[in-house]
């Protein structure tokens, strides 16, 4: 399949692109390579798959990989009216995977206009092209903190999610409301997946692993919010991948079926002094913990119910939090070469 991956610079993107080219599919891979967090690490992940996109000039322009023939990456904005619809109309996508987007809760307490900007006015762009170009199935990443304070657990994507706490998450909801009226009107077969606490690997250093791992070889303090008193659904990269994949190339369970949306999580919460220690088993240091308040935007804790996901494709996470830090650490060491 000729396949669009949108994000392909970014933590989950990057491995979804490496894993259908991997697979023999001709993927074209899109990113603006923002400078959220390290430029260095996105085109590095770049570089993994053949592409070098450190030329600040290529934008809009194809890049095709020197070691993959059939990758080739455009750094790109999704907001772009005038390249984006450019290029569905030379490409004719069968599948878009939409996995860009303005990301973190706390960044966006601060910087709300990139968010309306690349998660509102971004998606409802590609959504366009999508109908427009005759797309036959968008999927695409929504996030866990659409479930904001729910006290219900597990979270089950038919609880009401009407009180998001970050704006992060309200463009979150968004995109799911904009995605299912798409798919209503214009009969675009549509899946949202919604991740829980994703890690591993080319992870991103504003998620938890990273900075929990950074700190502790650094012997620098962890900032624990809510006293450590939290919980996450941490989630290997790799049975992310595989759920993603899943939903790809099986398509929508029903065809008449037009919008569907999935919880793709761990389905373990995990306490995160536990995951701390785990962390600390596995490098043979102490963290010096830093206990502070509830952040404004965060919740205490996370949960997904994969039961719909397992039943229409047969999702089974199978990495353990002892197995994935060991295997983002065995990444870490190599990559920053300790």
């Amino acid at each position: 399949m000729k396949i669009l991956v949108t994000g392909a610079a970014g933590f989950i993107g990057f491995h979804v692109a490496k894993k259908l080219i991997d697979n023999g599919h001709e993927v074209i891979g899109l990113d603006n390579i923002n400078d959220y967090y390290s430029v260095e690490l996105k085109l590095d992940r770049l570089l993994e798959l053949g592409v070098d996109a450190s030329d600040g000039e290529n934008y809009n322009k194809l890049i095709h990989s020197v070691k993959y023939n059939n990758f080739t990456f455009v750094r790109l904005e999704l907001q772009d009216r005038r390249y984006l619809p450019e290029l569905f109309k030379n490409n004719l996508f069968e599948k878009v995977v939409n996995l860009a987007a303005q990301a973190g809760v706390r960044y966006s307490l601060q910087n709300p206009e990139i968010y309306i900007d690349s998660n509102i006015v971004g998606f409802a762009n590609l959504l366009e092209c999508c109908r427009r170009y005759k797309v036959n199935h968008l999927i695409f990443a929504s996030s866990s903190s659409v479930y904001g304070e729910n006290e219900k657990v597990p979270f089950g994507t038919d609880d009401p999610v009407d009180h998001p706490i970050s704006l992060y998450a309200a463009t979150k909801k968004s995109n799911e409301l904009m995605a299912y009226t798409y798919s209503h009107l214009y009969k675009l077969h549509v899946t949202g997946l919604r991740f829980f606490t994703v890690y591993g690997p080319w992870g991103r250093p504003d998620m938890a692993m990273f900075l929990f791992t950074d700190a502790i070889l650094k012997k620098k303090p962890i900032k624990l919010f809510n006293n450590g008193i939290m919980e996450r659904d941490f989630t290997f990269i790799d049975d992310i991948v595989t759920g993603i994949l899943s939903t790809i190339q099986n398509g929508p369970v029903e065809e008449s079926k037009y919008y569907a949306l999935y919880n793709i999580g761990n389905s373990e919460p995990v306490k995160l002094l536990r995951f701390i220690e785990e962390i600390e088993k596995q490098t043979n240091l102490t963290a010096i913990k830093m206990m502070l308040p509830m952040q404004p935007g965060d919740v205490s804790r996370t949960w997904a119910d994969v039961s719909a996901i397992k039943q229409d494709y047969n999702y089974k996470p199978s990495v353990s939090v002892k197995d994935g830090i060991r295997q983002f650490l065995e990444w870490y060491r190599e990559y920053y070469k300790l």
